[in-house]
């Protein structure tokens, strides 16, 4: 495995593989950084009311959800341009392959082309790493909501 990727292919595939990281980590600093600034301009932290706090996150999920979408579909059109999935001709399977990999599902009902399978423990791990940001973020967002609760409720 690791001669293969040693090799002018596979050196071009794992140039790519990085790629496809770094493409990733840039679009959730992007999404993260533009959620922040909405945040930070209306004040949404500072918001107090199970109805208010509960929309708030709501649209948090929704938008981090909406940010992996992408991500996945980045990765799965890699996939179909590349034509790294001889068993699955259309943009359709290649990004279902590509969600199922990037959250870590695996149900092995599709794979990669051999020369291309090291991209999917790659995708794995850029998937765990990125729904790890955002599962800090949603943390971090509870925690303030409930620090703001437990000072308005000792004044």
């Amino acid at each position: 495995m690791l001669l293969e990727l040693l090799t002018a292919g596979g050196l071009a595939k794992l140039l790519g593989a990085v790629g496809l990281v770094v493409v990733t980590v840039i679009m959730h600093a992007a999404g993260f950084s533009a959620l922040l600034r909405a945040m930070i301009r209306s004040h949404a932290l500072d918001t107090s009311g199970f109805w208010r706090i509960t929309w708030l996150l709501v649209g948090l999920t929704c938008w981090l959800m909406l940010i992996h979408l992408v991500e996945i579909s980045v990765w799965g059109l890699f996939y179909f341009w590349q034509g790294c999935m001889p068993d699955a001709p259309d943009a359709g399977s290649a990004i279902y392959f590509s969600g199922v990999t990037y959250t870590s599902l695996g149900y092995g009902d599709q794979l990669l082309a051999k020369p291309w399978r090291m991209l999917a423990p790659l995708e794995t791990l850029t998937g765990i790493l990125m729904c790890g940001l955002s599962t800090g973020l949603f943390f971090a967002v509870v925690s303030r909501f409930m620090s703001n609760f437990m000072k308005r409720r000792t004044r």
